[in-house]
């Protein structure tokens, strides 16, 4: 039974999901770092929060750890890098707190516009300082989303309902979807120039860690305002200090700050800012969505392979990992066997075709299964989280395509790979109840079943080398269960995939290498 460990407090919820699903689960939150230490490898997967920190150096701790999933959004609380190389899939729930976030957003700019909690404390202190608290509307005013995605899209929709011009400024967002949305995508430069309220909504990465700073304010039209829910570090808070003293920034309503919990910041001290405790999450609705949503994503990966909202593999469905669990074995085999037959350390190019029924499936996966096949024959610690990263670090390309139509086959995938030395590419495809068979090897036909021991023995085609092989193996006592021939019409060339009973040593290849027609022979292992 896989056995997962809550170690942030999550709606009970989430144990219930669990438990359902079959899935062992232990709720252990507030634990060290040395505690984590000591018990995370018992378990397969941890959900988390924003309170515990995935290191580095606790993900190498845990060698029976498989997922990771965030109950949230947010994952600069876990070392990706570190648990992809780890074969460590990382989830989290994009779509969870989105209204929940997206909604405080909304309410801080109104808050913001309004002064409103200025004007309540000052109310309840007795005074009645109806002029000073002099507001803007937010109709006809410009708003600029820093970040368009899942959260920034629905407050774009709100600004809209509110009869707010709306701006974008987001790499990622497409012309097309900009103009469906309603909202015009713009640089980052003339967003900040044009707004009279600036929102952010982009997650914190290398790319926008300090991404409002110095320089940006510079760029801010004066007297704008800026509302902050996102994560703390993409605003540089002593840039934002300056520009709200000097009113380039008329005020600021932030949910999140650099270093937290923030009991002390100088932002506090200043009356045109408006805090909250990173609340942007905070409603009972986003608490138990993101919680549910976790233990499924989680208990699916652990039980049937599926990947949801994942952050280093591509994602796969349930329905979608039974169907293609052929195709993926077929895929590891077909790499497997080239990797193993390549002269070569370095590979150069890699290319992948699917052709007839799979074409139409998601073949992402088939991908990551290929380049694992292929680097695992060379790399102790590539596994099929970290086979993509692993292959672009040795500047491998990869080129996908695919057919609808695969020839006399239903299916078929074929292979290709450059080394330094050669080019050597592989078919495959599925028979009877979905079994792998390989079809041909460097466009030589030879079919089989790539299983167990096996012999690849390229030859010069002329009688008597079949006899030769077949002596030295049963000199050594080694067993030939299946024999697979192939022939290369005109070339004088044959090769043979030999399954046997047992592994071939090394002396035994090198006898073999002596008979007078042999050019090659490989173990292989399957």
């Amino acid at each position: 039974m896989a056995k997962v460990l809550i170690s942030d407090k999550l709606s009970d919820k989430a144990r219930e999901i669990f438990t359902i699903h079959g899935v062992d689960v232990d709720v252990k939150t507030g634990l060290s770092e040395e505690e984590l230490i000591a018990i995370l490898p018992e378990y397969d997967g941890i959900a988390v929060r924003s309170a515990t920190k995935l290191k580095a150096n606790l993900i190498e701790k845990a060698p029976n750890l498989k997922v990771v999933g965030r109950a949230g959004i947010g994952v600069d609380n876990i070392d990706i890098e570190a648990a992809t190389q780890k074969g460590v899939v990382v989830m989290n729930t994009p779509y969870g707190n989105a209204i929940t976030t997206a909604e405080h957003a909304i309410a801080m700019m109104f808050a913001l516009a309004r002064q409103i909690p200025q004007a309540s404390l000052s109310t309840k202190a007795g005074k009645w300082e109806k002029s000073k608290f002099m507001g803007v509307e937010l109709t006809h005013k410009t708003l600029a989303i820093i970040g368009c995605g899942n959260i920034g899209s629905i407050v774009a929709d709100r600004a809209l309902g509110l009869k707010m011009r709306v701006v974008a400024f987001d790499p990622f967002l497409t012309q097309e979807r900009a103009i469906d949305m309603g909202v015009e995508k713009v640089e980052l430069d003339d967003a900040l120039a044009r707004a009279d309220f600036i929102t952010i909504h982009t997650p914190l990465n290398d790319k926008t860690r300090n991404l409002l700073n110095a320089e940006s304010f510079k760029k801010v039209k004066r007297g704008a305002r800026l509302i902050h829910c996102a994560r703390g570090g993409i605003v540089n808070e002593k840039a934002l200090v300056e520009a709200l003293k000097d009113g380039t920034i008329a005020g600021a309503a932030l949910d999140v700050f650099e270093v937290e919990p923030a009991h002390e910041n100088p932002l506090f001290e200043l009356d045109n800012v408006i805090c909250t405790p990173h609340l942007g999450a905070a409603t009972a609705e986003a608490q138990e969505n993101v919680a549910v949503q976790i233990a499924e994503q989680m208990s699916d990966y652990l039980k049937n392979g599926a990947v949801s909202n994942a952050l280093n593999v591509p994602s796969l469905t349930a329905e979608e990992a039974v169907k293609l669990r052929p195709y993926l074995i077929l895929a590891e085999q077909l790499s497997a066997l080239l990797g193993q037959i390549t002269t070569s350390d370095i590979i150069k190019d890699v290319e992948i075709v699917c052709e007839g029924h799979l074409s139409a499936l998601n073949r992402k996966p088939i991908t990551s299964v290929v380049l694992y096949g292929l680097l695992k024959q060379k790399l102790a610690a590539v596994n099929l989280v970290n086979a993509p990263v692993v292959a672009k670090d040795r500047n491998i390309k990869v080129i996908e395509s695919k057919s609808e139509t695969a020839g006399d086959y239903s299916t078929r995938i074929s292979i290709q790979i450059t080394t330094d030395k050669e080019e050597l590419s592989v078919a495959g495809t599925l028979f009877g109840s979905q079994k792998p068979r390989l079809l041909t090897v460097n466009d030589i036909e030879v079919e089989a079943e790539l299983e167990g021991a096996m012999l690849f023995v390229q030859n010069n085609d002329k009688p008597g080398f079949i006899g030769a092989l077949g002596t030295v193996l049963g000199k050594h006592g080694i067993n030939i269960s299946h024999f697979h021939l192939g022939r290369q019409e005109g070339k004088n060339m044959a090769l043979a995939l030999v399954q046997v009973d047992d592994l071939v040593s090394d002396d035994v290849l090198a006898e073999i290498e002596t008979l007078e027609q042999c050019v090659s022979v490989k173990a292989l292992s399957f």
